[in-house]
């Protein structure tokens, strides 16, 4: 029987390390790239909190948000026709890297670069040529594109790539993934990475939905134990982990 633990969008604005004020100077800088009758592509959209704020930014554009998770689909549709804006959002489930319109004036791709990456039984390294290659493939020339994905903040150690794929090369290092968004098409106009407070509250967001049902069932719940075993990995795997050496890299680029 799967544990329906609380959803993380209760616990979490974005489905990312991303601060209140960071936020505010991405949904900005994207919505000047959205002129009337212009489309900004979200892939891996989650909740889309990000994209929402977007579109009531940019009151004459159209927001697409792509995602494999029907339940955060279905809550980014709510929010969209609570905050009017559901005629101008579409939030479709699938592939990211094919659905949705083939040409976009902005991209938005945080944590979503798997989704360029090909199948495999094994955990391979993160694919950011592939995903570049991708998103150059659907952006035109001086769009706007947010990329997001993990970088290495330090050089991995044994027990912070055990809770994730278990190598070094899983992820690369900020200048290294500059490097690539160059070497595929793109120009960086600023490079961000999330600082410690962001990674803090992010993986509280993860702890918050494990308390809530702990609070919430009586100790003896026949899933208890399987909940607050899940919780101690979490918090092991971060605190004794990767924390402080897991990054995420936020590039803002236009394309060239």
């Amino acid at each position: 029987m799967t544990i329906e633990l609380p959803p993380l969008h209760e616990d979490m604005v974005f489905l990312s390390p991303l601060s209140e004020e960071r936020a505010t100077g991405f949904v900005g800088w994207l919505a000047g790239g959205l002129p009337a009758h212009a489309t900004m592509l979200d892939v891996g959209c989650g909740w889309a909190e990000l994209s929402l704020r977007v579109a009531a930014a940019a009151p004459r554009a159209r927001v697409v948000g792509v995602d494999l998770d029907e339940q955060s689909l279905e809550v980014a549709r709510r929010r969209a026709r609570e905050r009017h804006l559901g005629d101008r959002t579409q939030f479709l489930p699938g592939d990211g890297a094919i659905t949705g319109p083939d040409e976009v004036d902005v991209l938005v791709a945080i944590g979503a670069s798997q989704v360029w990456g090909q199948e495999s039984e094994e955990m391979q390294p993160l694919p950011y040529a592939a995903a570049l290659s991708g998103i150059r493939d659907r952006v035109r020339r001086g769009a706007r594109v947010l990329y997001g994905d993990g970088v290495w903040s330090r050089s991995p150690t044994p027990e912070a790539t055990a809770p994730l794929a278990g190598r070094d090369d899983e992820f690369v290092t900020l200048p290294e993934l500059v490097d690539l968004a160059v070497e595929h098409g793109f120009v960086p106009v600023a490079v961000q990475e999330a600082s410690q407070d962001e990674w803090d509250a992010f993986e509280s967001g993860f702890t918050a939905h494990y308390a809530t049902w702990l609070a919430t069932h009586e100790p003896d719940h026949p899933d208890a134990d399987e909940v607050r075993d899940r919780a101690r990995r979490q918090r092991d795997a971060y605190f004794r982990g990767y924390r402080g050496i897991l990054g995420l890299a936020y590039l803002q680029l236009l394309a060239v």
